[in-house]
């Protein structure tokens, strides 16, 4: 049972000097410790309430030298226990001259979050206060902190299901976007919940997916958007420590910390992974014209990059970047990552505008950045599934070389090649090529394996995969920036009409276009990432940048009306096919495209004729095999983005041909005996224009049967 915050304060019978570790708040034998990092500060307070939305505190505590140890500032509160309410108030040498407009500070280390009810963003903005401060000042109007036990998860019942990385399918989705609209048949008080959305798991099951990436979760401000819209996507952290409170059914905050739990615990009982896309690198404080929340005022140095003339350097395009090269902003990263995995039990991070943590001294991109380093050498964050975007907006992309050992990178030119081959662009045939077998171009050279490029046609991040067949433009003016925001190079093609159309031909093209990304994407090597609501054609009415839509735009869709069930069951026939034969579609490590080794799988590659590849860039073609040593071939891909039919020779098998997965049809039925066609011609087959065919012998076939 959660604490209530008015059982949480005694009489506080005594003040004792505290310890600088663990940093936050820890309940003691005697009460709370708390500590907090305040390097540049002339003067500490810790504040303490016996009511959340009381408008001053019961106790405010000066601490004095006997407090501090090095940076961190530190104190120990007997009588207080868990659900406490406190903040902070710093004199630094930014605000010891008019101490008023330091607003009460969270603690950065919060596992819980008061106040929420009556946050507003222009209260940390517009301080205008008497000098006697501390008795005019209305704490309502802040954000408060609250204490909090730090028990570990129960990893006992819930094991991790620690699912090897080349046989990993990951779901993309927003907690809250996911159960928010009227046809979700989730109750009115969980749409848009961690509770809401554990109701929706077997669905997520039924898909065949192994691995829930959710958008980020840690607390955030809604407030930080243009007037008219709210931050939906959350890419804009209050704290790094606790969950967010619009995702919670009971709004007491100390209920956040219990529900996010409780969806990680059913994911693990059906044996899904839960990964957390996670903003370090920046905060909602912004620039100097931000508010200051908590980061700012203990320490703006500390946590963020600053010119010489003091100025916040941006690479995150938010206004500021954090320093995660700062021992002290490190430190609490670390931690950050630790409470999450294993109090919380999330099996892993996708770190946003990751490369931006590798930054140091005035932004110079560093070798071995030390986050990176700490993290990949720590016994248990080094084992949890680490993804990074390899890019941030400063320019900086590494891909290829990312700097660190151990963490998987989103494969960007996977997403661009694969969009452009299919649309029929020129000069794409060596490129795909090169992504359906894992990227070796980009990551065998620097020693990595298949499985760190993680493949995706569509994130959360641009188009949906039915907006990218059917709009050639971004239609973003719903987001109050006149279409100015959002990506212009997305590679998408409209076939005729923009928009939603009734055009039967049209129509057809556009779902043969989607099943050939799909299989192009979920039959390569590497580890595959769906977004949400690919699977039944979801739109955003071509808004590719949905960042600020809180609205069905934003939303899954689940009416009968809305969803492409047929793609969905391909798209559950073609993570069947993965899955059974992954040593052809997941492998663990490269394979040759040649007889190089004589005990090991291989491909050879083809054109319309037999070891003819056509590599030319005017080439639409692709055709590749799969061969056992000394058995015989074992599988055939043939791939035809021209806007015409053509003839493919085909090479002998094993045992005959059975043609398992052909584009041009939806393939609706999952039922084993419909899962292949026997053919009769064994020596060729004719590619209808924009289809993607897979034949596999069926002896092989039935020895791995589906």
């Amino acid at each position: 049972m959660p604490y209530r915050s008015d059982q949480a304060l005694t009489s506080v019978s005594k003040i004792n000097d505290g310890q600088p570790w663990p940093i936050g708040s820890t309940i003691s034998e005697k009460g709370v410790n708390f500590s907090v990092a305040a390097p540049q500060a002339l003067k500490v307070s810790l504040l303490i309430f016996r009511f959340p939305n009381d408008k001053s505190p019961c106790q405010i505590i000066d601490l004095k030298k006997n407090n501090r140890s090095g940076d961190y500032w530190h104190v120990e509160v007997e009588g207080l226990t868990a659900g406490a309410c406190y903040g902070y108030e710093v004199i630094n040498e930014n605000n010891k001259d008019n101490p008023s407009k330091q607003p009460l500070l969270i603690d950065p280390c919060s596992r819980s979050i008061y106040g929420w009810e009556n946050y507003k963003r222009f209260n940390y903005d517009e301080l205008d206060l008497e000098k006697d401060y501390k008795k005019n000042k209305n704490y309502l109007q802040y954000l408060k902190s609250c204490v909090c036990e730090r028990n570990f998860f129960d990893f006992k019942n819930y094991p991790r299901p620690r699912h090897s990385w080349h046989k990993t399918v990951i779901y993309e989705l927003h907690v809250g976007g996911f159960t928010k609209s009227q046809d979700s048949e989730i109750s009115r008080s969980k749409k848009g919940t961690y509770l809401g959305l554990i109701e929706k798991l077997p669905y997520l099951k039924e898909l065949g997916i192994t691995t829930l990436e959710l958008l980020p979760v840690f607390a955030f401000d809604p407030d930080d958007s243009p007037k008219g819209v709210s931050n939906y996507w959350g890419y804009s952290p209050i704290n790094w420590f606790t969950p967010h409170i619009e995702y919670v059914v009971d709004k007491d905050p100390n209920c956040a910390r219990n529900e996010f739990i409780k969806l990680v615990q059913e994911c693990h009982k059906l044996d899904l992974e839960v990964i957390l896309d996670v903003v370090y690198n920046h905060t909602t404080e912004g620039n100097e014209k931000g508010p200051t929340i908590s980061w700012k005022g203990f320490g703006d140095s500390t946590y963020y990059h600053k010119s010489k003339e003091q100025e916040y350097l941006d690479v995150s395009g938010c206004g500021n970047s954090i320093a995660a090269n700062n021992p002290i902003t490190r430190h609490l990263i670390v931690e950050s990552l630790k409470c999450w995995a294993n109090e919380l039990g999330v099996d892993g991070f996708r770190f946003d505008l990751g490369i931006a943590l590798s930054r140091g001294k005035n932004l110079k991109p560093l070798e071995r950045p030390p986050l990176f380093e700490e993290i990949e050498n720590d016994p248990q964050l080094s084992q949890l599934k680490l993804i990074s975007e390899p890019w941030d907006c400063g320019g900086l992309y590494s891909l290829s070389n990312f700097p660190a050992e151990k963490i998987r990178t989103w494969n960007g030119k996977f997403r661009d090649e694969i969009r452009k081959f299919w649309r029929g662009d020129r000069d794409c045939a060596w490129g795909v090529k090169d992504k359906l077998i894992g990227s070796p171009s980009i990551y065998k050279k620097t020693g990595k394996t298949p499985n760190f490029s993680i493949n995706f046609i569509t994130s959360h991040d641009g188009y949906t995969l039915n907006d990218l067949v059917s709009f050639n433009s971004k239609h973003n003016f719903s987001n109050g920036e006149n279409n100015r925001d959002g990506d212009n190079n997305n590679h998408s093609c409209n076939y005729g009409v923009e928009g939603p159309t009734s055009n039967t031909a049209t129509e057809a093209i556009r779902n043969k276009q989607k099943r050939n990304l799909m299989a192009s994407l979920l039959l390569s090597h590497g580890v595959p990432m769906i977004l949400m609501g690919d699977e039944t054609g979801r739109t955003q009415g071509g808004n590719n940048n949905v960042w600020c839509q809180d609205s069905p735009l934003g939303w899954m869709q689940w009416g009968n009306n809305c969803c492409d069930f047929e793609l969905k069951e391909f798209i559950i026939k073609l993570l069947k096919i993965r899955k059974t034969f992954s040593e052809l579609f997941c492998p663990n490590e490269y394979l040759n495209d040649d007889l190089l080794d004589e005990e090991k799988l291989w491909i050879k590659w083809h054109g319309i004729k037999l070891g003819e590849p056509d590599w030319g860039d005017w080439s639409h073609t692709l055709g590749y095999c799969f061969n056992k040593p000394h058995e015989g071939t074992i599988s055939w891909i043939g791939i035809n983005a021209y806007d015409q039919a053509m003839n493919f020779e085909l090479p002998k098998a094993l045992s005959p041909w059975l043609k398992v997965l052909d584009t041009r049809k939806s393939s609706p039925s999952n039922n084993e005996q419909d899962f292949y066609e026997n053919i009769k011609n064994q020596k060729n087959i004719q590619l209808e224009s924009k289809s993607f065919v897979l034949l596999i012998a069926e002896s092989y076939f039935k020895k791995n049967s589906l």
